[in-house]
């Protein structure tokens, strides 16, 4: 296997990523190498679905399939080799009727790029002798490090742009155009390309996409859900059954909430489930009555304590240990050999496992934390933040979210948070923020200096809110006083990045540490047309960008 997606990556020796039997994931050689398999078949379908569209057919179910497939090749989501078995033969089959639907148009099938003629072998064991095919670095030693980084660098944004058009597309969300810009993108892609500058120019592509992806997810969210409101949210526990909802997809929640809402359980939310509490469509259960737990990366323990079954929705899976892997349900996307599977959106099983289980014993004394500081919120009181401002009250905005992980050194988000001068506000989210989120930060007038926007995905409304701000004051984002503080993880992380640099936003700090498909030449690039930053300590952080805002 070779992989060097997420933060986590293999960053010692002469080889940088994991390319040993298991990578730091957890995925074992096999599952990954059919992942890079099925990329490869879906690059070669997306070729042939936005030539079908020139000739008029457009087969949703493939688009479908599409975003699903590269979804589920994420970081921490799919490690189950079989499903990848599967998968890897629905694509070639998806590939075959569109090619037989173009056989009668005028569409031409010239210089279809090789994955689109990919021959798929019929058993596991000699697929794998066909992944050096598909592998993601396979002309590496013809083309050099720098191309082969700059492909990662859109696959692995394309592969967050298609996570959250799945969120979006569960909640009966779409957009043609998304999905023809997707496939368009997957094509090129697919075509090996090297021109540096194209490459370049085409990850900016990536994240304009992206910037409608996570416009269209947070209209799914909003008009299925309702705006989010300010919420505060018990997490602490509560006597009784209990289910705990993990990952991201607010649909998977809703469902499990409407069929368990007489059955005498109590829902959690956990990681950057935390949310969901801020919608009124969903904080309208009585039973949804508070978050348990904090990060992906703490779920071994936090879910072993957990006293009733676990539903991993989306993302952030890791591997299961024993003692409550029998309590553990996958749903969409995610997958583990071994563990119980819901694709049905039938979650009686999850119900009958709860009524089983003990529960809490004990009601926990209260402890709240907030939410609920969607662009809709921030900018009902805009008039007060720009008063703020002006008045001198506010001096500076950070924006410190994003990933959290399980490496060392990202205590660094903690201490900057908690450094933070009282005079500034500090915007969150993604599941970053429970690195910070119980801390007390005050407030300035009655502005909290905590806002947390929500999940990842909500960087959508960071953007907005920073646009509003930046009219109200007839400047530029990059002439406001506003920081960014990123911390990145895995492919969601990659697509937002793209988006930030896709509407021009400069000086971002990304890290803890930077992705290591970017080579020296690459980064060098980008910190000339972008001035990526890479981290420091806290202080030194802080006082560069308190410094650059006063200039």
């Amino acid at each position: 296997m070779f992989c060097y997606q997420c933060e986590q990556t293999q960053r010692s020796g002469e080889v940088l990523g994991c390319a040993s039997l298991k990578g730091n994931c957890g995925k074992e050689a096999t599952t990954s190498d059919l992942q890079d398999i099925l990329v490869y078949q879906i690059l070669g379908l997306a070729d042939y679905a936005q030539r079908a569209r020139k000739a008029g057919v457009v087969n949703q179910g493939i688009n479908d399939f599409i975003q699903y497939g590269m979804f589920t090749t994420l970081t921490n989501v799919n490690f189950n080799a079989t499903r990848f078995v599967n998968l890897i033969q629905q694509a070639a089959k998806l590939r075959d009727s569109l090619k037989a639907s173009l056989a009668a148009s005028t569409v031409s099938s010239i210089d279809l790029i090789a994955a689109a003629s990919f021959q798929p072998a019929g058993t596991m064991e000699e697929l794998l002798k066909q992944h050096p095919i598909t592998a993601i670095n396979r002309d590496q030693a013809v083309v050099g490090a720098d191309v082969i980084g700059l492909r990662m660098l859109i696959l692995y944004g394309l592969k967050g742009v298609c996570a959250y058009s799945h969120h979006a597309r569960t909640l009966g969300f779409r957009d043609a155009e998304i999905d023809a810009d997707i496939n368009k993108t997957l094509a090129y892609l697919g075509s090996d390309p090297v021109d540096i500058n194209e490459l370049l120019a085409q990850s900016l592509v990536v994240g304009t996409i992206n910037l409608r992806v996570m416009e269209l997810l947070d209209r799914a969210n909003t008009e299925t859900f309702g705006n989010q409101t300010i919420a505060q949210v018990r997490v602490s526990p509560v006597a009784g059954k209990a289910i705990l909802v993990s990952g991201h997809d607010l649909h998977d929640l809703a469902q499990i909430l409407e069929q368990t809402k007489d059955s005498g359980v109590n829902v959690y939310t956990h990681g950057e489930m935390l949310p969901a509490h801020a919608y009124p469509g969903l904080k309208c259960y009585a039973h949804l009555v508070g978050n348990y737990g904090t990060a992906w990366q703490n779920q071994q323990i936090e879910f072993a304590e957990f006293p009733g079954p676990i539903v991993l929705t989306s993302n952030c899976l890791i591997e299961p240990d024993k003692s409550y892997k029998q309590r553990l349900f996958t749903a969409g996307p995610v997958g583990w050999s071994g563990v119980r599977h819901i694709d049905n959106n039938d979650y009686k099983m999850v119900t009958q496992a709860a009524k089983a289980l003990p529960g809490f014993k004990e009601t926990a004394p209260e402890k709240l934390i907030t939410t609920g500081f969607g662009h809709h919120t921030v900018l009902g009181v805009a008039d007060k933040v720009i008063e703020g401002v002006k008045a001198g009250a506010i001096q500076h905005f950070f924006v410190i979210g994003g990933c959290d992980g399980a490496k060392p050194g990202r205590n660094y988000y903690t201490e900057l948070a908690q450094s933070t001068p009282d005079n500034t506000v500090v915007l969150t989210l993604g599941c970053a923020k429970y690195r910070f989120n119980q801390h007390e930060f005050g407030t300035i007038g009655s502005i909290p200096r905590l806002l947390d926007l929500g999940q990842c995905n909500d960087a959508h409304s960071a953007i907005k809110i920073a646009s509003a701000l930046a009219g109200a004051f007839g400047c530029g984002v990059n002439d406001l006083p506003l920081s960014l503080m990123i911390s990145w993880f895995e492919q969601k992380a990659t697509a937002v990045l793209l988006s930030l640099l896709a509407v021009g936003v400069k000086g971002i700090h990304l890290g803890p540490t930077l992705p290591v498909y970017l080579t020296p030449n690459l980064l060098a690039v980008l910190q000339e047309r972008f001035d990526i930053r890479v981290n420091h300590t806290p202080e030194a952080d802080l006082k560069t960008a308190l410094a650059t805002a006063a200039q």
